[in-house]
């Protein structure tokens, strides 16, 4: 029959069908696009939450507490770092006598033990030496073979789980217990600041990430209600909240700290950040030494979500771990490299099949991402200005400095053309044709591709071309490098490696003036 096409259909009606299916494509195209800056977006709306914080920061139940104590710090090979640590614990402003500290040597091969013993004479019966002739099993084990001893009697009213690096300003303690006066409360964390002196581009990097995940994130997880994880250098908990949780540490995962922080809160007692208590610890200064740390992190939190997946997004009168905010920006963190890699294939698909709309929406996602970055670094660095004067340039250059070049010539397009036009004039190409098709095509690449350049950075840190990586990265972005890591985390999950726990060298290099 004339006119007709496969299976009956006219060909009219076979073009209305292909105009249906792609315009519908094109929409699921935008959407993936879009997508890739609903993880910026999340992080402005979570600091719009800062501004709530003043009405919903615990203080109104706070009261004097000063309940026993018991420090718990684990240790493999920390000579390096304890006396100076556990000798700031024992000076705090708290009372003396409600106060203990016991070191959990697991098994060290340094002079930890000659260390802690010197303490242990020093300060008799407020530090307690606890040696394990077995080591090795992880952070987890290591604290519950210390925690048997101090669940053995009842002395102990509240727990501080801390690392063995981390210095403690004086005050940091009593700010935290006055939660404790309210029954409802089962944990407090601090504010850890990177304290590394001199500490070098890396650690400054790392630097105003605390302040915006801690300064900021957290006090938006406060007014929200629901709290993503107690610091591991700072984890004050009740006694009783220990004990209902299982009255020991969760073996099973790399993000032990989460996993407490989830059931306190699943057993509807609640979790509190305490901005004003500020806690100093040295971190990695070396790219393989963060990413060792952050593929940790990041594996957990993969391991986190598996395992309270009945959780998300299920709202209870109980808890608000399952409230849609703090659902998303959970999601919108572990999903970030998944997020940058579809909205960059979905850009390159739209440009290849329409370049006017490609740019439409490629304008749309960068200048999100300009308004939320710039609301985001401006607000970290007014909540912590001594952080934000000695790292202002490593917050400005966070995304990099190719995205954030990105981000301003696309706010000002017009500029933009300019600036290619004269600057091919000098170099002899010219801006139309070629070379301006292959900007573009590099600039949607990017969005994804920035994370290649952070890997190859953490590459060549361990080569002869080693002193490119420090450039790479602020060409790149410290924001993609954890973007990076977090890539790798999914494929070692699926993987199934082995989960070890790769301790983060330390040398004791925190600045105590810092505190």
């Amino acid at each position: 029959m004339a006119g007709k096409m496969p299976y009956g259909l006219s060909a009219t009606s076979w073009a209305t069908a292909w105009q249906a299916v792609w315009q519908s494509g094109w929409w699921v195209l935008v959407v993936l696009v879009v997508l890739g800056a609903a993880p910026l977006a999340a992080g402005a709306y979570q600091f719009l939450l800062v501004g709530a914080h003043r009405w919903r920061d615990h203080y109104d139940a706070v009261g004097p507490s000063s309940p026993r104590v018991a420090i718990l710090v684990p240790a493999w090979n920390e000579g390096a770092v304890l006396d100076c640590s556990i000798e700031r614990l024992v000076s705090l402003d708290y009372p003396g006598d409600q106060l203990r500290v016991y070191v959990v040597d697991d098994a060290s091969t340094d002079d930890t033990p000659q260390v802690v013993q010197a303490l242990a004479r020093r300060h008799h019966g407020q530090v307690v030496h606890v040696r394990r002739e077995k080591g090795g099993e992880g952070k987890a084990h290591t604290l519950n073979h210390g925690l048997r001893e101090i669940l053995a009697d009842d002395w102990m009213q509240a727990l501080l789980i801390m690392d063995a690096d981390v210095v403690y300003e004086a005050s940091s303690l009593r700010r935290m217990t006055r939660h404790l006066a309210d029954p409802r409360v089962g944990a407090v964390t601090a504010y850890i600041k990177e304290g590394s002196r001199p500490g070098n581009y890396l650690t400054r990097f790392v630097a105003f990430e605390y302040a915006a995940a801690q300064a900021g994130g957290r006090r938006a997880q406060n007014v929200l209600g629901a709290m993503a994880c107690l610091a591991g250098g700072a984890q004050l908990l009740t006694r009783e909240n220990l004990i209902a949780v299982g009255g020991r540490i969760d073996p099973s995962t790399l993000a032990e700290d989460t996993v407490t922080t989830f059931l306190t809160q699943l057993g509807g007692r609640r979790v509190v950040f305490e901005p004003h208590a500020v806690v100093w610890a040295e971190e990695p200064a070396t790219l393989s030494g963060l990413c060792k740390q952050r593929l940790r992190w990041a594996r957990g939190n993969i391991q986190v979500t598996r395992r309270f997946r009945s959780v998300w997004f299920r709202p209870s009168p109980d808890h608000r771990l399952g409230s849609i905010g703090f659902g998303i920006l959970w999601f919108c963190l572990l999903l970030l490299p998944a997020l940058m890699i579809a909205s960059c294939l979905s850009l390159l698909l739209l440009y290849v099949l329409d370049v006017g709309r490609a740019w439409q929406v490629f304008h749309a996602l960068w200048i999100v991402n300009a308004v939320s970055w710039l609301f985001i670094t401006s607000l970290t660095l007014a909540l912590d200005p001594p952080t934000g004067r000695r790292v202002w340039r490593e917050a400005l250059l966070f995304p990099g400095a190719i995205s954030l070049s990105i981000i301003l010539l696309t706010c000002v397009p017009v500029a933009a053309d300019w600036l290619g036009a004269h600057f091919m004039s000098w170099i002899g190409p010219s801006w139309r044709g070629p070379t301006r098709t292959a900007v573009t095509i590099f600039s949607f690449a990017w969005v994804a591709g920035c994370m290649a350049v952070a890997w190859l950075a953490k590459r060549l840190e361990s080569t002869r071309f080693r002193r490119l990586s420090p450039l790479l990265i602020y060409i790149g972005g410290y924001g993609p490098l954890l973007c990076m890591v977090t890539l790798t985390a999914y494929i070692a999950e699926m993987r199934n490696a082995e989960m070890r726990w790769d301790k983060t060298e330390k040398t004791g290099q925190v600045d105590l003036r810092s505190g």
